[in-house]
């Protein structure tokens, strides 16, 4: 008797522990670029099992296309994807369903940039000057903005579209600035080869802070899944906290998983600049400020990047009452 029963109990056991493994969610999530340290809080997430805690199964992939992760979320061919707040409310502005529901870094990476030997420090240096772009038309409203910020004529600039050769433009000497390079990352690399930048931030010049990076999934998905939505914010509010308090050893963890596409010494520099800016989201990684969120929103609307009436509070959802 006692050996029938201790056979049923062990029984009720296996097929629990099954049922755990099934009520774990597929969830893929698509990268902005390629592995970085700005994606290291996913990846010790992943080293501590943050996900599998909250029940999801997650695959992380790199795009193809950078260009087209916005349409593979709101498509459900990706569940979610890391992109940026200007890009995201260009596309609902074109009709594309996706809507921001964390903050990852919540100030401009992007920045104009000029060799230390140059001697171009502000936007009033730059007159007369050619500067290299990435094709992005609203980092050349960007531009425009800081240059009036400084009393500066932007009429004078030769902006010419380098595409992402943005660095080896600048060090070539065929620009002589360069904007929509970040200073996490090519300072750090031209640093590396001996040469020194100046670096000119957006949001020193007139130009409203906003995300950089920002965690995107479609609205069908959050009406749909609203829990895993959350359970996913969760686990990597987790993972960057934990990556915030140890950044050497996020990297560590991003080099095991992706130890092909990582440039160590770019990487490991760059996680320390990171890190200040992982911590700012009001004290809550994750947060979406709404009052940030608008002004910058309603600059795109001042420059007629995005139309007047686009419903703004439609485009994000802030989670931070279930991380504090």
């Amino acid at each position: 008797m006692k050996i029938k029963l201790l056979s049923i109990l062990l029984s009720i056991l296996i097929i629990g522990c099954s049922g755990s493994d099934e009520t774990k969610e597929k969830v893929l999530l698509t990268l902005d670029w390629y592995p970085n340290a700005n994606h290291a809080g996913i990846y010790v997430a992943m080293e501590e099992n943050m996900f599998e805690e909250n029940n999801i199964d997650l695959s992380v992939e790199p795009p193809a296309d950078p260009a087209t992760v916005l349409n593979l979320i709101a498509s459900g061919e990706s569940d979610f994807g890391l992109f940026y707040q200007p890009d995201l409310l260009l596309a609902r502005d074109q009709g594309v369903p996706v809507i921001a529901v964390a903050g990852i870094v919540p100030k401009p990476l992007n920045s104009i940039m000029t060799l230390k030997s140059s001697k171009l420090t502000r936007p009033k240096d730059l007159e007369g000057k050619k500067i290299g772009f990435p094709g992005i038309p609203w980092n050349e409203s960007m531009l425009k903005t800081m240059m009036e910020c400084d009393s500066a004529d932007s009429s004078t600039l030769e902006i010419t579209d380098v595409g992402w050769s943005l660095g080896q433009t600048l060090l070539t000497g065929k620009v002589d600035a360069v904007i929509g390079a970040y200073w996490t990352h090519e300072s750090i690399v031209m640093s590396n080869k001996g040469y020194e930048t100046n670096i000119i931030y957006p949001d020193e010049w007139c130009v409203p802070p906003y995300y950089e990076l920002i965690l995107v999934t479609s609205e069908k998905n959050l009406e749909n899944n609203p829990r895993i939505v959350e359970n996913l914010i969760i686990s990597l509010s987790s993972g960057y906290s934990k990556a915030i308090s140890d950044p050497q050893n996020s990297v560590d963890i991003l080099i095991k998983y992706n130890e092909e596409s990582i440039d160590e010494e770019v990487d490991r520099a760059g996680v320390e600049l990171l890190v200040p800016l992982w911590g700012e989201n009001d004290g809550v990684f994750g947060a979406i400020n709404r009052d940030k969120w608008l002004d910058f929103s309603n600059w795109m609307k001042d420059k007629n990047l995005i139309s007047y009436n686009l419903d703004i509070d439609k485009s994000f959802k802030d989670f931070s009452p279930i991380l504090r």
